[in-house]
């Protein structure tokens, strides 16, 4: 019997605690440093709009040279294939720009979001005065 067929020895794997951090002792500490902000989604929603654009310009430039620099060949294999590439690259482009450009108009969304409920929230918690 071979020394890399012989069955591995089993033994008892005692669970492992997670490391106490003493920094994150208070969990809502840490959860509200990570909540998302209004200035946090512009600014997100910026660099994805800004990728969404240069993908977007890529996409464009991409189809023109394909439209200006057809196939050149009389084989039908490689006239099929070289379709199927150009095809998958403009998807490809084309999918990257959408994904992006989606993700932006989400963030700026999500910003108007939370900006509209923290209006709701400071005005419930304005008194009114009595009359």
């Amino acid at each position: 019997m071979s020394e890399y067929s012989k069955p591995a020895p089993t033994e008892a794997i005692a669970p492992v605690a997670p490391p106490s951090d003493p920094n994150l002792a208070d969990s809502a500490a840490g959860d509200a440093a990570n909540q998302p902000t209004p200035l946090r989604c512009i600014v997100g929603a910026g660099m994805a709009g800004v990728l969404a654009f240069g993908l977007y310009r890529m996409t464009h430039a991409i189809a023109v040279t394909f439209a200006t620099h057809p196939v050149q060949s009389t084989n039908l294999i490689v006239q099929r294939i070289s379709a199927a590439v150009r095809t998958l690259v403009i998807g490809m482009t084309t999918l990257g720009t959408g994904v992006f450009g989606l993700a932006a108009v989400g963030l700026l969304a999500l910003a108007i979001q939370i900006l509209i409920r923290r209006r709701q929230a400071s005005a419930q918690d304005t008194p009114t005065a009595p009359d």
